[in-house]
């Protein structure tokens, strides 16, 4: 049987903070454009930034483009 052994705190410390900062603006961001159902994933989808990053470059920057093109009209 194989044993699991936790990880050091100096690998868990970084990690758990560098997944709050995406987790947080990613969050702030999808909550400003009322994006209910980006909110709740992002909240209760732990991927370690990876999801919180993929909705900021791609589905929270197209957002931000397509608001300036329709104010511009």
């Amino acid at each position: 049987m194989q044993q699991f052994s936790i990880p050091s705190p100096e690998i868990l410390i970084p990690l758990f903070i560098w997944s709050l900062a995406w987790k947080g603006f990613a969050l702030w961001r999808a909550a400003r454009k009322e994006q209910k159902g980006w909110f709740v994933a992002i909240l209760l989808i732990n991927t370690f930034g990876i999801l919180e990053i993929i909705y900021l470059l791609t589905i929270g920057k197209k957002s931000t483009q397509d608001q300036q093109v329709a104010n511009r009209i």
